[in-house]
């Protein structure tokens, strides 16, 4: 029997849905290969420089999953499964607010913690759970019934539930149970034949197809598995040389002349797909969903708290700008804004605290005390960007608001429902991490490990310090 460890069971999770995600999705499997061939020829272009933000055998393997839930229990049940293949909730997102479409999710994403598994395997899966129970969405009457309606289905089985405990408390299981695992998990998130009952999933479409996409069936499902390229722009003017739309514009940063932070996302549009449906009539018959998209990324540099207030900040100009109609795009827009604000290097994000580094010996320095930076200019250490390994609000609903064929309803004059980072750490049954944390214990945890191998003190860096 050969034993599988915990991110061997995650990367073959991550290979068995796009595989099946494929299948469901045919046009998935072109924006899989399209990416490949941006980063083959942007490393042919770039050399070492291309793998700055991690090696190119991670970067063509890597994917990030979306999926949806309807309720507390299932939240708490598929933190369960996903602890099986070592993915862990980092991260608190509340979309509700983030588009001016009606959005009511809230959400976490399931990922590795470690350093040394995310370079092994980084899947990750955006995981949103309906706010059933907010009253600017869904009346008393509708909330009593979708609540009702979602009880009575069974996503995960006691099974799978059951074989990811046992791979989480073994991290990892022996291949036969390995086996098991992949078949299961793989099948909780296919798309299922079941008749879709047509009036209630055009009810709840009326307020949001977000909520239809989960409420409206008896099932989840992948929403859309994500490829990670080293050049997005070049993938975005390719896919639509292919002739397949793309959503207007790259959501998140600028393509500009300063090093790459956070994420840009973008994706070809939503396809109409075909499902059964039970009409009010009682008869079965064919009909078209539009939900499912190829979303794909290209990830920066992680930003410290600061760094993140800034790029907010630099949001809300572009905003303001954009708005008082000076005839430029949000992106050209968004480029000379980012050039007034952020530095145009990453030794200037490091000296300003913005954004998190690892660091390297890789000379010797005589006994004392030292910044980093002046153990950086002598050759004595080098410093290396952390990957951004999460995910924006903004840009998540900008994904879902351009995807979605109108804005639904919502009710400003109600008072929307508590969720906040506690609250959905209660309901997945564990704490959630803040991003920032894990930054910030990856920079601390090398420098430290430098100046012990150096036998000198550095100082803290003003990220450790922010």
């Amino acid at each position: 029997m050969v034993f599988q460890e915990t991110w061997e069971l995650r990367a073959r999770f991550a290979r068995s849905l796009s595989d099946m995600y494929g299948t469901e999705v045919p046009a998935y499997t072109t924006l899989v290969e399209v990416s490949e061939a941006v980063n083959t020829d942007f490393m042919d272009t770039m050399g070492a420089e291309a793998e700055r933000l991690g090696s190119i055998g991670r970067v063509t393997a890597e994917r990030h999953g979306a999926i949806r839930v309807g309720s507390p229990e299932e939240m708490s049940q598929v933190a369960q499964v996903f602890a099986g293949f070592g993915m862990y909730p980092v991260g608190f997102y509340d979309l509700r607010d983030a588009s001016k479409s009606s959005v009511p999710v809230v959400s976490t994403a399931f990922r590795p913690t470690d350093k040394d598994e995310l370079a092994k395997n980084p899947f990750r899966v955006f995981t949103s759970m309906l706010a059933a129970d907010d009253p600017r969405f869904f009346s008393p009457e509708l909330q009593e019934r979708l609540q009702s309606y979602i009880a009575e289905r069974h996503i995960f089985s006691d099974e799978l539930v059951a074989m990811a405990a046992k791979a989480a408390e073994g991290k990892g299981l022996e291949e036969v149970d390995a086996d098991k695992l992949i078949e299961l998990a793989t099948a909780a998130f296919e798309l299922n034949d079941e008749p879709i009952d047509e009036q209630w999933y055009r009810e709840l479409e009326a307020i949001s197809a977000v909520a239809s996409d989960i409420g409206g069936v008896r099932y989840t499902h992948i929403n859309h598995l994500t490829p990670r390229v080293l050049d997005i722009d070049d993938l975005y003017n390719r896919m639509e040389a292919r002739g397949i739309t793309m959503i207007d514009e790259i959501q998140g940063p600028p393509d500009w002349d300063g090093p790459d932070i956070l994420l840009r996302q973008t994706s070809f549009r939503a396809l109409d797909e075909e499902r059964m449906f039970k009409f009010a009539d009682g008869t079965v018959g064919p009909g078209a969903l539009r939900v499912r998209f190829g979303e794909v990324e290209q990830r920066g540099i992680a930003l410290t708290p600061q760094g993140r207030e800034l790029y907010d900040t630099m949001n809300t100009q572009v905003d303001e700008k954009l708005a008082a109609g000076s005839g430029k795009t949000r992106v050209e827009l968004a480029r000379e804004v980012w050039a007034e604000n952020l530095p145009n290097t990453e030794k200037g994000l490091r000296e300003q605290g913005l954004g998190y580094f690892t660091y390297e010996v890789t000379g010797s320095a005589e006994p004392g005390e030292y910044d980093a930076e002046q153990l950086i200019d002598s050759g004595v250490i080098t410093a290396q960007p952390i990957v951004y390994e999460d995910f924006l609000p903004r840009s998540a609903a900008g994904i879902f608001q351009s995807n979605l064929k109108d804005e639904g309803t919502r009710d400003n004059e109600q008072q929307g429902t508590d969720y906040d980072l506690d609250t959905l750490s209660k309901i997945v049954g564990r704490d959630i991490v803040e991003p920032y944390e894990l930054y910030k214990a990856q920079e601390e945890a090398s420098l430290s490990a430098a100046a012990q191998q150096l036998g000198v003190t550095i100082h803290p860096t003003p990220a450790l310090q922010s």
